[in-house]
């Protein structure tokens, strides 16, 4: 198979169709009926698409999950310790309105069917963001969705006693009904095999709110996915999903959004456009998309929301 040559690149590059000749005999266990649970607003997916780049990862994922299983024995028996079971972690990370909850989802479909590891579990960081009332009291409510809004010390707490194999382990439940967090609920995760972290900010390396805390979520992670879109075709992703949600979930009595209801369908393109530029725009350029090249690997989307490229890091 031929690869795109980029000699001094760190990722090796790959077509769509030179991605997809890696599925190899991987067979396609999602039909038709699973495309509605797992395709986002206003995302086409196809059982093409994800033949064609998402058993490819899974089947690599796959491997590299073998790999880890493999090497968490030896270090037990190096110690002379009883086997632990120790959960592989992938993080997803990525704009709003990209598509990695799609992503994710695809993912724990797929990695929850193979054999070795049927126990996928999927977190996101959404439920680590402070709640709305320390927001407001910090000054920062026009920030959320960037690294101060969230409480990464909990986040990083959580996942060390996943990895540390802790038999329950809590997260905080969103509601993006709501737009905040639900008081008194957990997700728990009871030692999964894999655990696929979801997240704008979760590449990040540094956050001036974490002071002199030198761990940081992405120190967890044994994989790590960015998926990646021209910045342009993202805001335009995220004012038709802004159109549709004030058609659909917006119209909910208890949305916190409600008001965009009565609006025009102008007026909510700008109010769209308005959030975008104000928020969601300068939080991708200044915090999410400088960690792109930190991830082991990146899907390149289309202007159709298609995956047209994929870039490997090299080992």
């Amino acid at each position: 198979m031929r690869k795109t040559g980029y000699k001094n690149s760190r990722y090796i590059h790959f077509s769509r169709e030179e991605w997809a000749e890696l599925r190899a005999a991987t067979p396609l266990v999602l039909g038709e009926e699973d495309l509605a649970d797992l395709r986002g607003i206003n995302e086409k997916l196809s059982l093409d698409e994800i033949a064609s780049v998402y058993l490819p990862l899974s089947r690599l994922l796959n491997l590299y999950v073998a790999a880890a299983q493999s090497l968490y024995k030896v270090t037990d028996t190096f110690l002379g310790s009883p086997a632990t079971k120790v959960p592989y972690i992938v993080g997803i990370g990525g704009s709003v309105a990209v598509g990695k909850s799609t992503t994710a989802r695809i993912l724990q479909a797929l990695l929850s069917r193979w054999p070795d590891h049927p126990r996928v579990d999927l977190v996101t960081t959404d439920g680590f963001l402070y709640p709305n009332r320390v927001l407001e009291e910090r000054g920062i409510m026009h920030r959320k969705g960037f690294p101060e809004s969230y409480d990464q010390r909990r986040l990083v707490r959580f996942l060390a006693d996943v990895k540390s194999g802790k038999e329950e382990v809590g997260a905080p439940v969103y509601s993006h009904l709501t737009y905040d967090i639900v008081p008194g609920e957990e997700r728990v995760v009871r030692q999964p095999d894999i655990v696929i972290l979801e997240g704008l900010n979760v590449l990040q390396s540094g956050d001036p709110g974490l002071g002199k805390q030198s761990t940081f979520v992405s120190d967890f992670f044994d994989f790590s996915i960015y998926v990646d879109a021209d910045v342009r075709d993202i805001e335009r992703w995220y004012v038709e999903r802004f159109l549709t949600f004030k058609n659909t979930v917006f119209r909910d009595e208890s949305s916190y959004f409600r008001r965009y209801v009565d609006l025009t369908e102008e007026e909510a393109i700008e109010e769209a456009e308005r959030i975008w530029n104000e928020i969601n725009g300068p939080n991708l350029r200044q915090n999410i998309l400088p960690t792109r090249e930190r991830a082991q690997l990146i899907l390149e989307k289309s202007s159709r929301h298609e995956v047209r490229k994929v870039r490997l890091r090299k080992i």
